[in-house]
């Protein structure tokens, strides 16, 4: 589906007085465009661990930049009121976004939380499920949405959780990060939608096994990100994968060998 070979991770500025934005969003300019420059495609996250950031659309427009309408994937959660997600979609439209990463997301004090019976959900809170048939009946044939795969989660009820995604109209998924090989990740292969990949590219392998609450094993005091990402390429090499904390002070020719 993605006609590149690597998606990768950038954070918009934190919410915080203007000058400090301000400087904020020109590094995140240089490197969304880096990013497109390299020929990969570029994820913006919605508030990543329940703390305020500006939107991508914000950040886009805010920093003049232009969106490339294939290959940008805005990320949408459930923390935003009815009013909120309509407008964050109406303005994606506008902007040409096409693709969606729809995930619950990460609540926090500061973020709104979507009532659920406003797009349609009947339970307490409101779902990826709900959300991603709210997209597909409000705004009929304008995005195409993907979402998430937790192999860290008990099976089958996370495989069973994502073919309720798929029917709901994911027509991609994202798993989190992968560590070498993965059963669960392999078993995907014929889920029937893409599969992005995940790789961790920071030495920080602490903060991923602390995110995805996984005890530390035997692979996590060895692990080197450039090594796994090279055995992620060889266990699924149809696959693009997703790079999440990749630094961009590093030379990335030296260490992405699809590039």
């Amino acid at each position: 589906m993605f006609e590149f070979p690597y998606l990768i991770e950038i954070l918009t500025p934190k919410r915080a007085p203007a000058v400090e934005v301000k400087s904020r969003l020109q590094a995140f300019g240089e490197r969304y465009w880096r990013i497109l420059e390299s020929g990969s495609g570029v994820s913006i996250p919605d508030n990543p661990m329940g703390r305020p950031r500006l939107g991508a659309l914000e950040a886009l427009a805010s920093g003049g930049l232009t969106v490339h309408p294939t290959r940008t994937v805005m990320n949408l959660n459930t923390f935003h009121n009815k009013a909120e997600l309509d407008a964050l979609l109406d303005a994606a439209v506008e902007a040409g976004i096409r693709n969606l990463l729809v995930v619950r997301g990460d609540g926090g004090p500061d973020l709104s939380r979507l009532a659920p019976a406003s797009i349609g959900g009947r339970q307490s809170v409101a779902t990826t499920m709900d959300l991603l048939r709210y997209i597909h009946h409000a705004y009929a044939g304008r995005f195409i949405t993907g979402a998430a795969f937790n192999q860290y989660n008990p099976m089958p009820f996370e495989t069973d959780r994502l073919q309720q995604k798929i029917a709901a109209g994911a027509q991609f998924v994202v798993t989190q990060p992968v560590i070498g090989r993965d059963r669960a990740v392999d078993a995907l292969q014929h889920c029937g939608v893409p599969v992005v990949v995940e790789a961790w590219m920071s030495t920080n392998v602490a903060l991923l096994y602390q995110s995805v609450r996984k005890p530390p094993d035997s692979q996590a005091a060895a692990y080197d990100p450039v090594e796994n990402l090279a055995a992620l390429h060889a266990a699924y090499p149809a696959s693009c994968v997703y790079l999440s904390m990749l630094s961009f002070k590093q030379d990335w020719d030296g260490i992405l060998p699809r590039l």
